[in-house]
C-alpha cells in the first residue's frame, strides 16, 4: 500500500521540523475513491510495532505498517468513516506499552485565551500555559503550552520519552505564538522541558518559564506537579485581608532568607515544614507583624540570594514541594503572621535553561543590549513593552498573591527599571523617544500591574524598593503616580546609619541627618527598614557599625531601634539584628544563635521582642504613619546634646507618646521637655533598663507635669534621660 502521507510532511515529521504535526498524526477522516474512511498516523523511533485499538471496544485492533524505518507508522482503516477514541499498543526492544495518542486530541487553548494573551490582559494566564494535569475529552493527561513565536519546532521532552524531541512535537497555535500538546498518561514528579528548534536551525533546551515545580540545582529540568489541590485552611485570615487595610494597623516585618536563618545536620538546609515549626513561635514571641521572604522563586544560584530567578512560578526545591510551601502560608496565617514575598521583575540570569533568548531570539528581553542587559549584573532586562512579558510578570504577581495566598511583593531593584541609563556608561543605553532617560514602558507596566493587582487584592502590599527621588512612588495611579502601597525609605536608612555610625563627640556636627527625613516623610508611604543590604559586602553587621566599646555598641543599638520605631513608617528589620549578630550576614550558614547563651546577645533579643510588644499595643505608634496629624516635635534643635524628643500621636487627644532619645553617652537627672497635655506620666520603656544590659537610667513611678512652659508649650515635665538611650512615655491612666 502506498503511504497516504504528502512526502514533504512525512519528512518534516521525521527531522521533527513540522509546526503542526496534528495536521499529519493521529486520526483523520479521508476520502478515497469518493468514499469516506479513516488513516492513523504515529511517529514513535522507540517502537518496533504499532497497533491502535478501540478504547470503547478492544476488540476492534488495527495494526498500523511502518512506513519508515525511523519510527513513522500508519494504516488505513476502511470498515469506518468517523473519528473515534483510541490507544495505541506499541512494542519496542524488549519492551512494550499503551497510552493515548496525543495526536488524537483538539486544541485546549481557546481563541480568547491567544488574544487576551497577546493584549496583554490574561491575568490567570497561569492557568493556561504552563503544564496542568487536567481532564480532556474524558481522558486524563497534561496540558502542555508555551509561548515561542519564532521556534520552527517546539517539543516537549522528558523522562517520560527518554528526552526525545521527536515524540511529542507540539501543534503551533497561529501567530499567538503558543505551542500545546496534550499528553495521557503521564505522573506527579516527571521531568521535563522544551526542546526548541530556531529559526536558525539550532536546538535549545528550556525549563517551562510557567513550570511549578523544578529539579533541585544543579539539575535544571521543571517536574510536573498539580497546586490545585492543596486544601487551604486560612479562611479566616483570607476574610479579614478583604476588608482590612494593613497600613493602617502596624506592620511590624522581620526580614529572612529562608536557606539561612537556620541550617539542619550536617549544614543542610531545613524543609519548609520544619522552619514553619521554629519560625512561627519565633515571630510570635518578638512580636512580628509579618515576614518577609528574599526570594523562594526557583534560582540556580544558591550565593545569588534568590535575586537571579530562573523559575519565576515555583517556590524552590531546596526546602520542599509547592504543596509544602502553601502549608508554610497556610500555618503562618492561622497564627495571624503575614507573609511578603521578595518579587524580581527587574532583570533575569543567563543560565542556558532560562529565559534568556528563549526561542532563539530575544523574546522577554530587547535584542540591544543597550535595552536588554544590565552590564554590572550580567543580566537581561525585560522587554517592558511586549504585551506577552507584561503579561507573564502580571500573572506571576497575581499568582503568588492569589494561589500561594502571599500577602505582598517587595519588589526588587524599582530604581534600575524606571531609568534606563540604571548602572550605565554613556553609549551603553538608548535615551526614550523623548531624548529623557526615563524608561516609559516601565513606568506604564508598573502602574499597569499595580492597578490590576490592588484592584483584584486592595488589602495586600506592594511594596517598590526604589532609591531614588523619583515622586509618587507609593501615590495612585489616578494621581500620576506609579501605584506602589508603600515604598522603602532608602534616604532614612542611608542618613540614619551615617549618623549612628560616627562617634558620638562629632554627630552634634551632624545633627540634620537625624532630623532630615522628617522634612520628606510624608511625600511617599514609606517603611523604615535596616534590611539585608546593610549587613553584607563587607558593611558588617547593624551592630558593628555602632561604635565604642561593647557597651557602647549595644547601648548605640538599642536608641538606635528605639528611634526608628517611633519614628514614622511602617517598619523592617533583618534576621540575627534582633539579636545582635556581631558577623556579616552569610547565605552559607545558620545566624549565629549560639550567640544567645551569652547575657548581653539574650538582653539584645529582649529589649527587641519588648519593644516590638509595645509598638503593637501602643496605636500611637502605628495609628497615622503617613500624614503630618501622627507626628510633632517637641525639641529638634537641641544638636550640642545630640538629643531629640518628639510625640507620636493616636487617634484621642490623650492617646500619644513621647519619644525622647539621647544619642550621647553623657545621662541627663533632670532635663525638661514641653508635653501637650497636663497630668501625671509614666515610662513606658527604657533602653537603659539593667534587665537590658543598659546602666539603670530609668523613670520609677509617675512623673507630674508642671505649669511651666517649655519648648513652646504651656506644660511641661522633668525626667530622666539615659546615656545612649531612648525612653517612651505616655499619660499615666
Amino acid at each position: 500500500m502506498v503511504s497516504l502521507v504528502d512526502l514533504d510532511e512525512l519528512k518534516e515529521i521525521i527531522d521533527s521540523a513540522h509546526g503542526d504535526p496534528h495536521h499529519i498524526l493521529g486520526l483523520h477522516e479521508v476520502e478515497i475513491d469518493h468514499k469516506p474512511k479513516l488513516v492513523a498516523r504515529a511517529f514513535v523511533p522507540q517502537a518496533s510495532a504499532i497497533t491502535l485499538v478501540d478504547a470503547k471496544d478492544p476488540e476492534r485492533r488495527y495494526p498500523m505498517r511502518k512506513i519508515h524505518q525511523d519510527g513513522f507508522f500508519e494504516t488505513l482503516i476502511e470498515d469506518r468513516c468517523k473519528w473515534f477514541m483510541y490507544k495505541l499498543e506499541l512494542e519496542g526492544y524488549n519492551t512494550s506499552w499503551t497510552n493515548y495518542d496525543p495526536y488524537s486530541f483538539q486544541p485546549v487553548i481557546s481563541e480568547l485565551d491567544r488574544y487576551l494573551f497577546g493584549q496583554g490582559t490574561h491575568y490567570e494566564i497561569y492557568d493556561k500555559l504552563g503544564a496542568h494535569f487536567l481532564t480532556h475529552q474524558g481522558i486524563e493527561g497534561v496540558l502542555f503550552a508555551v509561548w515561542a513565536p519564532n521556534a520552527r519546532r517546539v517539543s516537549v521532552i522528558g523522562s517520560f520519552n527518554s528526552w526525545d524531541g521527536r515524540r511529542h512535537m507540539m501543534r503551533s497555535l497561529g501567530s499567538s505564538g503558543i505551542w500545546e500538546l496534550f499528553i495521557p498518561g503521564l505522573n506527579t514528579f516527571d521531568q521535563y522541558k522544551y526542546e526548541i528548534k530556531t529559526k536558525f536551525g539550532s536546538l535549545v533546551q528550556k525549563s517551562d518559564p510557567y513550570g511549578s515545580f523544578s529539579e533541585l540545582r544543579p539539575s535544571t529540568s521543571s517536574l510536573l506537579y498539580d497546586i490545585n489541590g492543596f486544601k487551604w485552611s486560612d479562611s479566616g485570615w483570607m476574610k479579614r485581608r478583604e476588608k482590612e487595610d494593613p497600613l493602617k494597623g502596624p506592620v511590624n516585618i522581620y526580614e529572612l532568607h529562608l536557606g539561612s536563618w537556620k541550617r539542619g545536620a550536617g549544614n543542610s538546609f531545613l524543609t519548609y515544614s520544619a522552619i514553619a515549626d521554629e519560625l512561627i513561635p519565633y515571630i510570635k514571641n518578638m512580636g512580628y507583624t509579618h515576614i518577609e521572604l528574599m526570594p523562594i522563586e526557583e534560582h540556580p544560584l544558591d550565593a545569588s540570594w534568590g535575586y537571579q530567578v530562573v523559575g519565576y512560578y515555583a517556590p524552590s526545591s531546596r526546602y520542599g514541594n509547592p504543596s509544602e510551601f502553601m502549608s508554610f502560608v497556610d500555618r503562618f496565617h492561622q497564627s495571624g503572621i503575614g507573609v511578603i514575598l521578595d518579587w524580581v521583575p527587574a532583570h533575569f540570569p543567563k543560565d542556558d535553561h532560562g529565559l534568556g533568548r528563549f526561542d532563539g531570539t530575544a523574546l522577554y528581553e530587547h535584542e540591544d543590549p543597550r535595552k536588554g542587559e544590565h552590564p554590572d549584573w550580567g543580566t537581561y532586562i525585560f522587554n517592558y513593552g511586549r504585551n506577552e512579558v507584561k503579561n507573564f510578570l502580571i500573572g506571576n504577581a497575581i499568582f503568588w498573591l492569589e494561589k500561594y495566598h502571599i500577602d505582598g511583593l517587595r519588589v526588587d531593584a524599582v530604581a534600575s527599571m524606571l531609568y534606563l541609563d540604571y548602572g550605565k556608561s554613556d553609549g551603553q543605553w538608548v535615551p526614550n523617544q523623548y531624548g529623557g532617560n526615563h524608561n516609559l514602558e516601565a513606568v506604564e507596566f508598573m502602574r499597569h500591574m499595580n492597578s490590576v493587582i490592588l484592584g483584584r487584592n486592595p488589602n495586600v502590599l506592594m511594596i517598590a524598593e526604589e532609591s531614588t527621588a523619583w515622586a509618587g512612588v507609593s501615590r495612585p495611579v489616578e494621581q500620576h503616580g506609579l501605584g506602589f502601597t508603600v515604598k522603602w525609605n532608602m534616604g532614612w536608612m542611608n542618613d540614619f546609619l551615617s549618623y549612628i555610625e560616627k562617634e558620638s563627640v562629632y554627630r552634634k556636627y551632624h545633627h540634620n541627618q537625624l532630623t532630615f527625613s522628617m522634612v520628606y516623610a510624608y511625600t511617599e508611604n514609606f517603611i523604615l527598614v535596616l534590611s539585608h543590604d546593610e549587613v553584607v559586602h563587607g558593611k558588617g553587621s547593624i551592630v558593628g557599625k555602632m561604635p565604642g566599646d561593647l557597651w557602647q555598641k549595644l547601648a548605640n543599638l538599642r536608641v538606635a531601634y528605639g528611634f526608628m520605631y517611633g519614628h514614622p513608617g511602617k517598619k523592617l528589620l533583618f534576621m540575627g539584628s534582633e539579636f545582635a549578630q556581631f558577623d556579616e550576614w552569610s547565605e552559607e550558614k545558620s545566624l549565629d544563635w549560639f550567640l544567645l547563651q551569652y547575657e548581653h546577645h539574650q538582653q539584645i533579643q529582649s529589649y527587641t521582642s519588648d519593644l516590638n510588644h509595645l509598638y503593637l499595643k501602643e496605636e500611637a505608634l502605628w495609628h497615622d504613619d503617613f500624614t503630618p496629624g501622627g507626628f510633632e516635635w517637641i525639641n529638634c534643635s537641641d544638636y550640642e546634646k545630640s538629643l531629640v524628643a518628639f510625640l507620636r500621636k493616636g487617634s484621642t487627644e490623650k492617646s500619644f507618646v513621647i519619644v525622647v532619645c539621647n544619642f550621647t553617652p553623657v545621662p541627663y537627672n533632670e532635663h525638661r521637655i514641653g508635653v501637650p497635655l497636663p497630668g501625671k506620666y509614666k515610662e513606658i520603656i527604657n533602653s537603659d533598663d539593667l534587665k537590658y544590659g543598659g546602666s539603670g537610667v530609668i523613670n520609677t513611678g509617675t512623673i507630674s507635669s508642671d505649669e511651666m512652659p517649655w519648648d513652646g508649650r504651656q506644660h511641661s515635665i522633668g525626667l530622666r534621660v539615659p546615656p545612649l538611650g531612648v525612653a517612651m512615655l505616655k499619660l499615666a491612666e
